[in-house]
């Protein structure tokens, strides 16, 4: 497909602001990965990220290959933010996935109470992990976390963990706030080292 966010609009300033580009128009049946992006803009990758992460810790995240299809287009920003692409593109087998709009809205209202609890605790903190090294440091982080998407998918709420991490910093971004980004670290970090304890049989 073309190049996604032509016409661009301003991209959210707060996880409210993404959450009313997720809500379906009126009249409108189902609501694709294009629809929000088109909404959202394609110049700011963390909101981009955002998108699928937010979806992936909503009721959204227990639909069939949810994960994988979210991990696919985390992983397809992530490589394009870290080789400085200005524009983002996603093949159009990604972009034109959909759900029922019923669905969207109760997942954007179940998304609601949390967004505004972190929309009125970000601040600038610890500006220097949001820009920098320490920005595409996020992006690689973000690009390993979303290659395990597809295998954790039959375990059930760990993608949902793992995607909220990957939210965390990547909200952390958006706002230059480095306290998000060092708490979804630490929560990726807990979440794998508990993972690789139980794989090697620790746990």
């Amino acid at each position: 497909m073309p190049k996604l966010g032509s016409h661009q609009p301003a991209p959210p300033e707060s996880l409210g602001d993404l959450l009313d580009a997720m809500c379906p128009d009126e009249g409108q049946e189902r609501v694709s990965v294009e629809n929000v992006l088109s909404k959202v803009g394609a110049r700011s990758f963390p909101t981009v990220i955002l998108v699928p992460c937010v979806v992936l810790v909503s009721p959204l995240s227990g639909i069939p290959l949810m994960p994988t299809l979210g991990g696919l287009i985390v992983l397809l920003i992530t490589l394009q933010a870290l080789i400085g692409r200005k524009h983002l593109w996603l093949p159009g087998f990604l972009s034109r996935r959909s759900v029922p709009s019923s669905r969207m809205s109760k997942a954007v209202s179940w998304l609601r109470k949390p967004a505004a609890f972190m929309d009125k605790h970000s601040h600038n903190r610890l500006r220097f992990l949001t820009s920098g090294p320490a920005r595409l440091l996020a992006y690689l982080t973000t690009t390993l976390i979303a290659i395990s998407w597809p295998p954790l998918e039959l375990l059930p709420f760990v993608t949902s963990f793992s995607a909220g991490a990957v939210a965390m910093i990547m909200y952390g971004l958006m706002v230059r706030d480095g306290i998000y980004m060092v708490a979804g670290y630490v929560q990726a970090t807990v979440l794998y080292l508990i993972l690789l304890l139980l794989w090697i049989g620790l746990v």
